[in-house]
C-alpha cells in the first residue's frame, strides 16, 4: 500500500483513532508437533512433546495467526489493513517492540486463547520521516485462567525514497512519550557495557523461512529478497523482531535457570541475514540477582534489538 506525499495535515489521526478499542479473539491448540517444529527452529532437538509437558516461552507468537487467504494480502504480504488494525497509510509496517508478563508457561495439548485490543495510536515525525505507532494488547488465557499478557508495538513509516527531514517533533494527542517503550537499558544512544554472557546464533534465510511459517507471517522481507531489496530498499532479508526477542528470553531462561517474569524490548536498527550475530546479556546496572539487561547484535556490534528481563 503505497503513498506520496503524507504528511502529518493529511494524516487523518482522528480517523485512524476511531480503532481505539477495538477487539478480536482467537483460539489455538499447542500441539506437540508445533511445540517440536519450534524447537527445531531453535536449533534443539524436537524430542516427542507429551500432553502436560511446559511450551517454550514465546510460542504464543505462533498460535493463532490472522489466516487472511491470499486475495485478501497487500502487496508486501501482509493482510490488508483496514480490519482489526487501522488503515495506516504508510507503506512500511514493522514490530517496534513489547512487553511481555509471564504468569503461567503454555502446555502442551490445552486450547489457549487470545484477546487483542488497539489501545493506543499515534503519528510523530521521526529522523527517517512520518511514524504511526500503533499499540495493541493481548492477553493469553486457558481453562487455567490467564497465562501472559503481552502489549505489542508496531510502527509504519514512510519508504525510503518518500521521507524527508523531520521538523522539530510535535507530540500528537494521544502520543505517550517514547521513553516509555525503552527497554530498562535507556536509549538506544548509550554504549552497551561488556556482555557477561554472549550465544552466537545464525540469522540464516531457512531459520527466517522456518519461523515465517510457524508464525504464518506472509511478510515478504523476511523470506523474498528480490522484494526486501528492490522493493523496500534493504540489503538484504530482515529478521524478525519477535524471533530476535525469543532467542533473547532463551538466553535469559539460560542465564537465571527459569524464563523471566517480565521481558520488554525494544527494535533499534533492522538486523539482516548472513550478519554473525550474537545474543548478549549483563546485570542490570552492574548489579547481579536485579535482572539483565540484553542486546542482539549484528557484525559491527551494534545493538538491533534491546532488552530488559526480571524475575
Amino acid at each position: 500500500m503505497a503513498i506520496e506525499n503524507t504528511s502529518p495535515a493529511t494524516f487523518d489521526l482522528g480517523h485512524l483513532r476511531g480503532w481505539i478499542g477495538r477487539r478480536e479473539k482467537a483460539a489455538d491448540i499447542v500441539t506437540p508437533r508445533l511445540v517440536g517444529a519450534f524447537r527445531a527452529m531453535l536449533g534443539d532437538a524436537p524430542g516427542e512433546p507429551a500432553e502436560g509437558d511446559e511450551a517454550p516461552p514465546c510460542l504464543h507468537w505462533c498460535l493463532a495467526p490472522p489466516l487472511a487467504p491470499a486475495s485478501a494480502l497487500g502487496p508486501d504480504g501482509h493482510p490488508a489493513r483496514g480490519g482489526f488494525l487501522p488503515p495506516v497509510p504508510l507503506p512500511r509496517r514493522m514490530w517496534a517492540g513489547g512487553r511481555l508478563d509471564f504468569s503461567a508457561p503454555l502446555l502442551v495439548g490445552e486450547t489457549v486463547t487470545r484477546t487483542s485490543t488497539v489501545s493506543d495510536i499515534a503519528v510523530k515525525e521521526g529522523r527517517s520521516g512520518l511514524l504511526c505507532f500503533v499499540t495493541v494488547d493481548h492477553v493469553i488465557e486457558s481453562a487455567r485462567g490467564t497465562l501472559l499478557t503481552e502489549r505489542q508495538d508496531i510502527v509504519y513509516r514512510e519508504a525510503e525514497e518518500t521521507a524527508r527531514p523531520a521538523p522539530a517533533a510535535q507530540k500528537q494527542e494521544g502520543e505517550r512519550d517514547e521513553r516509555q517503550r525503552e527497554p530498562q537499558g535507556g536509549s538506544a544512544g548509550e554504549p552497551m557495557p561488556a556482555p557477561r554472557w554472549q550465544r552466537h546464533v545464525a540469522a540464516d534465510p531457512v531459520t527466517l523461512f522456518r519461523y515465517s511459517a510457524l508464525t504464518f507471517n506472509g511478510h515478504r522481507i523476511h523470506y523474498d529478497r528480490r522484494y526486501a531489496i528492490e522493493k523496500e530498499g534493504y540489503p538484504g532479508l530482515v529478521v524478525h523482531g519477535p524471533l530476535q526477542a525469543t532467542w533473547l528470553v532463551r538466553l535469559a531462561e539460560e542465564t537465571r535457570g527459569a524464563a523471566p517474569r517480565r521481558f520488554s524490548f525494544r527494535g533499534v536498527k533492522p538486523l539482516f541475514d548472513g550478519s554473525d550475530v550474537t545474543l548478549n546479556a549483563a546485570e542490570a546496572n552492574g548489579n547481579p540477582g536485579t535482572g539483565l539487561d540484553l542486546w542482539v547484535a549484528g557484525a559491527t556490534g551494534a545493538p538491533t534489538l534491546r532488552a530488559s528481563a526480571n524475575w
